[in-house]
């Protein structure tokens, strides 16, 4: 138990070689360790899900006030390929954005 108690609280001095077991130990983690246990999980897990290619990406693009107010798909994604200087962009969906006086300001688009 008195063993178990130095071990846990790192109470042997230094130049003990109990002090040089641990420090070989705890390199020996460090060292020998496989890198695919420090992954995150969460991460790999939602890039299994994900198309290899092509990830979505949200683009805020401010409306100005002078344009129509309800633009087509094909007018907002010439606006997003004007703006990302990529011809190959594809809309895959928009939300307008709102003022206070319920003006549309903004949409916000969902691009590949």
């Amino acid at each position: 138990m008195k063993f178990l108690q130095k071990l846990f609280f790192w109470s042997y001095g230094r130049t003990t070689w109990q002090y040089d077991v641990l420090c070989v130990l705890i390199l020996a983690f460090i060292f020998l360790t496989p890198g695919n246990w420090f992954e995150n999980s969460e991460r790999g897990h939602r890039e299994s899900h994900q198309s290899d290619s092509t990830t979505a990406t949200r683009l805020l693009l401010v409306w100005p006030e002078d344009s129509p107010a309800n633009p087509g798909t094909e007018e907002v994604k010439r606006r997003v390929q004007s703006v990302t200087n990529r011809a190959d962009v594809r809309v895959k969906g928009m939300r307008a954005l709102t003022d206070a006086s319920g003006k549309v300001v903004a949409y916000e688009v969902d691009i590949e």
